[in-house]
């Protein structure tokens, strides 16, 4: 037998650190005995004491006790949960502030990993309001007899438990104040105990929860779910399985769809399809997107990781040809449906897994001098090849992950002879971890 791994055990009680820097996810960086160790809940400059929270090999994690020199752009977080919640990781921190730290972020990136620099630095994309502008969410759901009833909300920090919430004032309102009656409702349903998690999905006016359930429900709880939605203007689904088993509970697929109003356009898509949480930030976006491409009749753009449409189409109205590509087929059904829907004869959809050995298809014979691209987490350093292979002369790299962003950055600049010529940062996800940014390459 091989021997037992054994959790390390960690130092008791408060120790005191001074923070240098704030990490990707908005931890502070303190460096004790040469070893990093990341800590939840402090900030650039200032003297904490903190109690371990995990021990590494290269790093240590922690979480703050107290704070014994504040910085200056400390503030008081506006959630009565948030100490606990790990939905959000930097409300301490000024709104201003955030943003500026991920623009950091975003430039330490591409300084460290990809070994490249922009010719010009972009100002933030920002909002008037960094509240209420969640609009896909999902939320952990768990009975738990010992506080006699049943939570939703988000996860708590560092923690597979969800956290007892009232209120989440970064979710849209309309859901987010009402986690209470939601509570009620899954506690009052007979399989209270095997539905772990709701989904939201909003578009401008109307807001679907999707109810993953494990069993099938009872008449009895179909009739409250329904009587719940009609109280609280809420249409609800259910998913049994897999996404193919995500169903309206009356039968009557809702209407989906989000203005792009600088665009005239409108885009339909499904409770389960990907679509930006941040609807102001994403329309500020796409205009900045096409600001940067200097789009006219004559140019021939390629999207990758086009999803529903969301900048293909609002290309489509400056480009002369536009040709979007996804992996998910249901979403390049609702990318044509768009197109038709918006009157646009001059933009094609394909659907292609771009992770993988691509078959011919009709656009890889195109010639393009233009794409945007706008991947996963992951990147998209297996498609760059391509790009390159194309004659792309300007790409326009979208990025959820700094670190990916920088890594496929370093491959375009140092090894395809592109130029970064602009970056910067969109503030899609106030008061989180999260940095989407956007970069401008040319050859």
């Amino acid at each position: 037998m091989g021997r037992r791994f054994r959790k390390p055990k960690l130092p008791q009680g408060d120790f005191e650190a001074q923070i240098q820097s704030l990490s990707h996810d908005g931890k502070g960086v303190a460096r004790i005995n040469e070893k990093a160790t990341f800590i939840q809940g402090a900030l650039t400059g200032e003297k904490i004491t903190f109690r371990y929270t995990n021990r590494k090999k290269s790093y240590d994690e922690g979480l703050v006790t107290s704070v014994i020199e504040a910085s200056p752009d400390r503030v008081q977080p506006k959630c009565a949960h948030y100490e606990i919640c790990g939905g959000c990781s930097l409300q301490h921190l000024d709104s201003d502030k955030q943003i500026e730290a991920k623009q950091q972020v975003l430039l330490d990136n591409l300084e460290h990993i990809g070994k490249v620099s922009a010719q010009s630095i972009l100002p933030p994309l920002t909002n008037d309001s960094v509240w209420g502008y969640r609009r896909k969410a999902r939320l952990g759901v768990k009975n738990v007899p010992k506080k006699g009833k049943v939570l939703v909300g988000f996860r708590e920090r560092a923690s597979s438990f969800v956290a007892d919430l009232t209120l989440c004032p970064v979710l849209h309102p309309r859901v987010g104040e009402l986690l209470p009656q939601l509570s009620e409702l899954v506690e009052g349903l007979s399989i209270n105990a095997k539905l772990p998690q709701v989904e939201v999905a909003m578009d401008d006016e109307q807001c679907v929860l999707i109810f993953r359930i494990l069993e099938d429900l009872t008449d009895t709880d179909i009739a409250a779910i329904k009587a719940f939605g009609e109280a609280h203007n809420i249409i609800p689904y259910t998913q049994r399985g897999g996404p193919d088993t995500v169903v309206p509970l009356s039968g009557i697929p809702a209407d989906l769809h989000y203005a792009l109003p600088d665009q005239h356009l409108e885009l339909g898509f499904l409770p389960g399809d990907f679509t930006q949480v941040n609807t102001d930030i994403n329309r500020k976006m796409i205009n900045r997107a096409l600001d940067m491409l200097d789009l006219n009749q004559n140019d021939t753009v390629l999207d990758l990781f086009c999803g529903v449409g969301n900048f293909t189409l609002p290309l489509a109205t400056q480009a002369g040809t536009v040709v979007g590509v996804e992996g998910d087929e249901g979403l390049v059904q609702r990318a044509k449906s768009n197109a038709e829907r918006n009157k646009l004869p001059n933009v094609d959809f394909y659907a292609a897994n771009l992770y993988e050995e691509l078959k011919p298809q009709p656009w890889l014979n195109q010639h393009f001098n233009k794409a945007l691209i706008d991947p996963p987490r992951s990147g998209a350093l297996e498609i760059l090849p391509l790009i390159n292979k194309m004659g792309i002369e300007t790409l326009l790299y979208i990025s959820c992950y700094p670190g990916t962003l920088a890594r496929d950055a370093g491959v375009l600049v140092n090894e395809m002879g592109y130029t970064l010529v602009s970056t910067g940062v969109m503030d899609m996800f106030p008061h989180t971890g999260h940095v989407e940014s956007i970069a401008l390459f040319k050859k």
